[in-house]
């Protein structure tokens, strides 16, 4: 997971400085607007349901009931397709609506009915992702997210390519399509995955259509289980809907506030594509190691913790902190070094250098937190780690309302690593909490 993250995020990288050249800081400021309605749909639709399937069919290692783990992935899938189709036709019937009135830019409409034909696309994928995550054979999620990356900046290259060879002018529109490209194949490599799984366990890949067929048996089997995963997932993706919600405002309002503090529309869209396309990308690079090992510390920490072996979680604890800090460390060291060059060279930015600078300081806070926050997720703790993150959410936002008009977008990276610093400090007492009470239960026994 970790060689392919690294691998995708390099691709990424790389297409991210092709968008730059090719339409410059304020169409990259418009692409990454559309952002927020695309984590908003997802956390409608699956991202508490691909958790819930993870968490439900990872005793499938232990116990090997292959029936009851395909029936929570078929459960969870009908659910999060019923919700992904309803959300791409309000996203594409409303889109001039949402553009205006929710992202305050009515360039975004167009970008926003191409980005709702992905949305069910995404479904598939992330619900068979989190079947995969609950068994630990993260190959496959690993190789649909490569073929999502490796396809999409291959078909928004090629398109680019022809545009020129017909003397058309390229806009931002063809990236979104080179997405909803990219789903569409991260979409098949999953779905081939899963149907190669029931033949290796069952004998015969129709068993997943035989699974949907009416039966009395079933039909109860399947009340149980989709009441159980509602159980997680709801709860799950309410949590994650008002976090992205909140996301969502600190994205629209940051060139709203720039324009406060005195520049127009187009510089203020400039400057967020500037932060958001070409610094923060850099920033995040290394974080690909982190999002590997916080998947799969979910299941292994929930697994242990159900089964008492509380040394285990203790471990994985220590083990995030002490690793996440060289991690974090090392990776503020060669930003600090190299960050303003890397603008230049990479971006031919100076704006972007500067940003890499000050956001260097952010990387142990954001690598512990992240780690961590999946710790203490696998011990049932979601809304401890619910509550860290609106309240992280709510001092950036403060940040973006009242300092960026005052200091411009210094304020909100200054806000960013406050807030950072606070969730970071927040989930490292109540993981040391934790360690603490477990080490008294091993003392009294």
């Amino acid at each position: 997971m970790t060689i392919t993250g690294l691998l995708s995020r390099f691709i990424g990288f790389f297409y991210r400085i092709f968008l730059s050249k090719v339409f410059g800081a304020e169409g990259m400021g418009i692409y990454q607007l559309i952002s927020p309605v695309l984590a908003l749909s997802f956390s409608l639709t699956v991202s508490g349901m691909q958790t819930a399937i993870s968490k439900y069919v990872a005793s499938e290692t232990t116990t090997h009931d292959y029936k009851t783990s395909f029936r929570t992935l078929w459960a969870g899938f009908v659910l999060s397709m019923a919700l992904s189709f309803a959300c791409m036709a309000f996203i594409y019937q409303y889109a001039d609506w949402i553009a205006v009135t929710f992202l305050l830019e009515e360039r975004t409409a167009p970008l926003l009915r191409i980005i709702s034909l992905s949305i069910p696309m995404a479904t598939v994928h992330s619900c068979i992702n989190g079947y995969f995550y609950g068994i630990k054979k993260t190959a496959v999620p690993a190789l649909s997210q490569l073929s999502e990356q490796v396809i999409r900046v291959g078909s928004v290259y090629l398109i680019y390519h022809i545009c020129m060879r017909h003397h058309m002018t390229p806009t931002i529109n063809f990236a979104v399509v080179g997405l909803v490209i990219g789903e569409s194949a991260s979409m098949i490599v999953s779905a081939v995955a899963i149907i190669m799984r029931s033949f290796h366990v069952f004998g015969k890949p129709s068993y997943l259509l035989k699974m949907a067929s009416p039966d009395s048996s079933r039909i109860i089997a399947y009340r149980r289980i989709s009441g159980n995963l509602l159980r997680l997932a709801v709860p799950l993706s309410t949590n994650r809907i008002i976090i992205n919600l909140l996301q969502s405002i600190e994205a629209v309002f940051i060139p709203n506030r720039l324009m406060a503090y005195g520049l127009n529309n187009a510089d203020a869209l400039g400057v967020y594509g500037v932060l958001s396309g070409m610094s923060l990308p850099l920033i995040l690079f290394p974080s690909a190691i982190t999002n590997s090992i916080s998947v799969l510390l979910l299941p292994i920490v929930s697994e242990a913790d159900a089964s008492g072996n509380r040394h285990t979680v203790t471990k994985a604890i220590f083990k995030s902190i002490q690793y996440c800090l060289l991690l974090g460390f090392g990776c503020t060291a060669v930003f600090l070094l190299c960050g303003r060059m890397a603008g230049r060279v990479l971006f031919d930015s100076e704006l972007a250098g500067s940003f890499i600078l000050t956001l260097s300081f952010i990387c142990p806070f954001l690598y512990i937190a992240s780690t961590l926050n999946s710790i203490l997720n696998g011990l049932g703790k979601t809304t401890l780690t619910f509550f860290y993150s609106i309240l992280s959410l709510l001092v950036r936002l403060l940040f973006v309302f009242f300092a960026i008009p005052a200091w411009g977008i210094k304020g909100y990276l200054w806000g960013l690593l406050a807030s950072q610093m606070v969730q970071t400090v927040l989930c490292t007492f109540s993981a040391l909490r934790f360690c603490r009470t477990s080490d008294r239960v091993k003392r009294t026994i």
